[in-house]
């Protein structure tokens, strides 16, 4: 008789073990926090109810993380780690408990472990990382509302969505996605009171953000509406640029789930198509709908390829019952997809111990995936010693980027509250928090730091320049860039190129 496999206790190993190597991928000396994690942690540093462009449950938990593990890419990356390990497991519980299948749970665990979305979004820290897992908590606490008489699950899967949307306001992709579902299985009717007591409690995540854009002239709903192309200039049809932005969408989607994947993709929807079941219907539904509504939003804008990616953590659940029942050929090509998705990810995310990876198709990969998380320490540590050895107190630290910005406040030891100057960008969250204009007149030291600008031009008019150098920045032994440092002395003049685009 054949050794029976132990599932559980497999996909526990697999689930840690990945946790590890998040963990071991953030201590890399090379790699930097990401610009986006480090703008993130700087709204931290300044707590409000909402940010210019998101909620604020990111900079909350950046708060309480790097509270316990420090300001460095550990302490930012503690939570998506530990966000990952929670949302595996409840892919695995919900999947054993829905089909009485251990062997089935193993093989949703895997497979949102496995797709580049989901590894992704769990290893760095951005508003799609608690988003995603509250809409994990949320779909599945609605899968029991609608299959019970329990209202308490009701009110459970509300606050579970309004945490979602005090993460990122696609969560409201929530309440389609459920009526659609609801109108599909005829049961709308039976629902209808407590799927609204369902949406005011959800709704409650909403508050802050609606109070905040009240006081700040709704400058989030104006973002959000600028990212959906509303407003500016009509622009003539440009058909080569609908084919670029539709081919980078639909494109990025199937690198996102996997390419190793699309075989049970085409197996799953057959199924679904054919029975007819509910269940299934309910673990496709969000992934598909998501996919399908920004895919059409991207014949009129540009659309990231992370946009859609929260919904499709349910798609490992609509898979698993496939995967796990498929012929003998097809399990071998399933082994096969497992391991070359997830080993994909695991040979970049390894260190680099010995400088085994300093070359050959490894290295070309991670030195685009990591080009934003390049020379930003070294960089920090630079213009610290300048700001130290100018003496006369402390010097205005700032950038026409605030990426740039952002960096500088994660990486310099002191952790200045830098400035962002306005040389022809859009709004963003340094336009609501004191700024450049207070500074006319300061007869002290300014630093200006930017991978792109050689000055600050006319939009800062110094009375002098003191010093300025370049800094390079490498992957490896290739040169990415340098960074350009100027000392300034009194601020004369602040000209902002205001283009009023959010």
């Amino acid at each position: 008789m054949k050794n029976q496999v132990n599932y559980t206790l497999l996909f526990w190993v697999v689930n840690l073990g990945l946790a590890i190597l998040k963990i071991l991928f953030a201590l890399r000396p090379e790699i930097d926090a990401f610009t986006e994690e480090a703008q993130y942690w700087l709204w931290s540093r300044n707590l409000d109810w909402q940010y210019y462009s998101k909620p604020p449950m990111v900079a909350v938990l950046n708060f309480l993380s790097t509270g316990i593990a420090g300001h460095s890419e550990l302490g930012i990356r503690l939570v998506p780690t530990v966000l990952g390990i929670f949302s595996a497991g409840m892919i695995f519980s919900f999947t054993k408990n829905l089909y009485k299948s251990t062997p089935t749970a193993f093989w949703a665990g895997l497979i949102f472990l496995a797709m580049p979305i989901t590894f992704l979004g769990f290893t760095f820290h951005t508003t799609d990382t608690s988003m995603t897992f509250f809409w994990i908590l949320a779909w599945f606490a609605l899968w029991k509302a609608i299959h019970s008489e329990d209202k308490k699950s009701w009110i459970f899967a509300g606050l579970a969505t309004a945490l979602g949307i005090l993460s990122k306001n696609a969560m409201l992709f929530i309440f389609p996605a459920a009526l659609i579902y609801l109108v599909a299985t005829g049961s709308l009717k039976k629902h209808l009171s407590n799927f609204i007591l369902f949406a005011l409690v959800s709704l409650l995540g909403f508050l802050p953000g609606i109070i905040w854009n009240f006081q700040h002239d709704f400058y989030t709903f104006k973002h959000i509406a600028a990212l959906g192309g509303a407003g500016g200039e009509p622009k003539p049809f440009d058909f080569g640029l609908l084919i670029a932005r539709t081919t980078e969408y639909f494109g990025g989607q199937l690198a996102m789930v996997s390419v190793f994947f699309l075989p049970f993709f085409y197996l799953g929807f057959k199924k679904l198509w054919k029975d007819k079941d509910t269940t299934s219907l309910y673990m496709a539904l969000p992934g598909l709908m998501t996919f399908l509504i920004f895919g059409a939003l991207s014949f009129f804008s540009w659309i990231l390829v992370n946009w859609p990616g929260f919904a499709f953590s349910t798609f490992a659940v609509f898979l698993a019952p496939v995967v796990s029942s498929l012929s003998h050929g097809w399990k071998k090509y399933r082994n096969i997809a497992g391991a070359l998705s997830l080993g994909a990810m695991i040979l970049i995310y390894l260190p680099n111990l010995g400088d085994w990876k300093s070359s050959g198709p490894i290295y070309s990969a991670e030195k685009a995936l990591f080009k934003r998380m390049l020379g930003y320490d070294d960089l920090g540590k630079r213009v610290q010693s300048l700001a130290d050895s100018l003496g006369g107190g402390n010097p205005i630290i700032f950038s026409e980027s605030y990426h740039t910005a952002s960096e500088l406040a994660l990486y310099m030891p002191s952790h200045p509250q830098t400035l962002v100057i306005n040389m022809g960008s859009r709004k963003n969250q340094w336009d609501l928090w004191p700024g450049m204009d207070l500074q006319v007149g300061n007869t002290g030291r300014f630093i200006l730091v930017s991978r792109v600008k050689d000055s600050p031009e006319e939009v800062a008019v110094f009375g002098k320049l003191i010093y300025e150098e370049e800094l390079p920045f490498y992957f490896g032994k290739d040169s990415i860039g340098k960074s350009k440092i100027q000392v300034w002395e009194h601020l004369l003049e602040y000209n902002p190129v205001d283009l009023g685009t959010f």
